[in-house]
């Protein structure tokens, strides 16, 4: 569902899955399709899948972690029981959600974190939105 939960953004809202799980990549692809079945925007999602969703088939943690910096999206969803090993080595995303027993939609919704976020990559160079957007800053030399 949190994959479908980006995918219904736009119709060019990315979502990908990594893994290191031949079965969790399977049954995951099989997953999705399911869904569309039940989801309520499954229109937008469909097609927004079809365009950007994937499926990346990685041979370790580390491969892991260089590929979701890689990608610097807005939403990074890890689902691990080391979420530090992720925090110590990402820093290219909106926003980053560590553990099990987290997603995106409970830091949008519960935390109330910051929800106007990088997208397209732009989370390689910038974060999201803050007060520091808005003031003007100045350098001066004497």
């Amino acid at each position: 569902m949190d994959l479908l939960g980006q995918a219904d953004h736009g119709l060019t809202s990315p979502a990908v899955l990594l893994t290191d799980s031949e079965k969790l990549a399977e049954d995951g692809l099989l997953e999705v399709e399911r869904k569309f079945n039940i989801f309520s925007t499954a229109d937008v999602a469909r097609e927004s899948w079809k365009n950007d969703g994937e499926v990346i088939l990685c041979d370790s943690t580390d491969e892991k972690a260089r590929e979701a910096g890689g990608l610097a999206f807005e939403h990074v969803q890890v689902m691990t029981r080391e979420p530090d090993y992720f925090l110590d080595r990402m820093s290219d995303y909106g926003a980053l959600v560590l553990g099990s027993r987290t997603n995106a939609a409970y830091g949008d919704k519960v935390l109330r974190t910051n929800h106007t976020l990088s997208t397209k990559q732009v989370a390689r160079h910038t974060g999201g939105l803050r007060v520091g957007k808005f003031l003007k800053s100045w350098t001066y030399e004497s």
